[in-house]
């Protein structure tokens, strides 16, 4: 199941939590929900200006970025249907790492070509920002970048790997974080127990999964 490195408190690093054959299932989830809900490319607020990200959800409610704003919501902004189930082997990842007692109720999928970024920002449109959020790694590495709780903090970086778990709770739940730059020189020298590629996921890219909760339990309201 690998070993835990804390960068700072709350914000801890399980390297290797998946092995190749999770990787390779939780990769099969993913592949199998597409063709409701397939990657687009959601656009910032007021600019319109596309990420470099191409982004899908799973789970009750879905992540989205358009001229509206941020916001959850239960479709897909463009084939309308309702998002897919949350892959198993991401919330048995929740229950084992979260140590939160209600289950996720989004699962934002990231999809990164070689060139694409994610800029350093904080996760804080959720309504329960008490529970921490889950990233899951799969594809390339990627150098991962985190902060404190303003912008202007000093940062450090640190390696994902695929199969690498990584959570975002306690004091560092909205801490600045992003991703510098996808590593695919270093994809190919990864060890033959790597998975085999699915077909969603190109040599050189990377997915990320990153689990949240959005409503606080006991509110009567449900996702």
């Amino acid at each position: 199941m690998g070993d835990a490195a804390i960068l700072a408190p709350g914000l801890i690093h399980h390297r290797g939590h998946l092995d190749a054959g999770r990787q390779a299932e939780l990769a099969r989830e993913i592949e199998a929900g597409l063709s409701r809900a397939p990657f687009y490319t959601p656009r910032m607020p007021r600019t319109g200006k596309p990420f470099s990200v191409r982004m899908t959800n799973r789970g009750p409610l879905g992540w989205v970025s358009d001229a509206a704003g941020y916001r959850y919501q239960p479709a897909h902004p463009e084939t309308g249907a309702p998002w897919p189930d949350l892959p198993a082997v991401a919330r048995d990842a929740w229950e084992r790492l979260a140590a939160w007692p209600a289950p996720p109720e989004a699962c934002l999928v990231n999809l990164y070509a070689p060139q694409a970024r994610m800029g350093l920002h904080q996760d804080r449109d959720e309504e329960d920002l008490d529970a921490p959020v889950l990233s899951l790694s799969l594809g390339a590495p990627a150098l991962f970048r985190y902060g404190g709780l303003r912008r202007s903090d000093p940062t450090r970086s640190v390696r994902l790997m695929p199969g690498d778990a990584l959570v975002i709770g306690g004091p560092s739940r909205l801490v600045f974080h992003g991703v510098d730059r996808v590593l695919p020189e270093e994809a190919d020298l990864l060890s033959g127990a790597a998975p085999a590629r699915p077909g969603f996921l190109p040599p050189g890219w990377r997915c990320n999964l990153t689990l949240r909760r959005v409503t606080r339990p006991g509110t009567g309201r449900t996702a």
